[in-house]
């Protein structure tokens, strides 16, 4: 998304917007990272938006913090006009990062198929600390900047769509 134009329309900052980030507490220092990075873009593309951050204990549990928020969304007046899951997972000598990442990307992405609400996954995946600080905390691929500018550009799409 970095490439493309800056999303925000005249649509989107004129409408009062509710943007939640779900993201893991594991690998502090990288979730942190980008954490900041996409509230800071939020600021830039979605000026009017109220973001609201739920942190988790790891990655595992960002899907059903992320249902739980949709669910809720679409059974009250305070609609989500999208959510972020942030979270980095470190490959280790054993499977198990590639099956808590493949679970992940499956549900969330059924939890925005269900809910009709857009999920922005940037719940990184990677094989060591280089590329986790490459990612979190660069300037040149940020994915937190990166899930800012496709939360945004999604809203403006379902907001085309209605």
């Amino acid at each position: 998304m970095s490439d493309q134009a800056n999303p925000a329309s005249p649509e989107i900052d004129t409408v009062p917007r509710r943007i939640i980030i779900v993201a893991s507490q594991y690998n502090p220092r990288f979730t942190n990272g980008l954490v900041e990075s996409a509230q800071n873009e939020l600021s830039k593309v979605i000026p009017n938006a109220t973001v609201e951050i739920h942190r988790v204990p790891g990655a595992f549990e960002i899907p059903v913090v992320v249902e739980f928020v949709c669910q809720s969304s679409n059974n009250s007046d305070s609609k989500v006009d999208a959510v972020i899951a942030l979270g980095v997972i470190i490959r280790g000598s054993t499977a198990h990062a590639d099956l808590i990442a493949a679970t992940i990307t499956n549900t969330l992405q059924r939890t925005a198929l269900d809910h009709l609400i857009p999920v922005i996954h940037e719940v990184l995946l990677l094989d060591n600390e280089s590329q986790a600080e490459e990612r979190a905390l660069g300037s040149q691929i940020n994915r937190g900047v990166e899930s800012a500018q496709a939360a945004a550009a999604m809203i403006r799409v379902f907001g085309e769509l209605k």
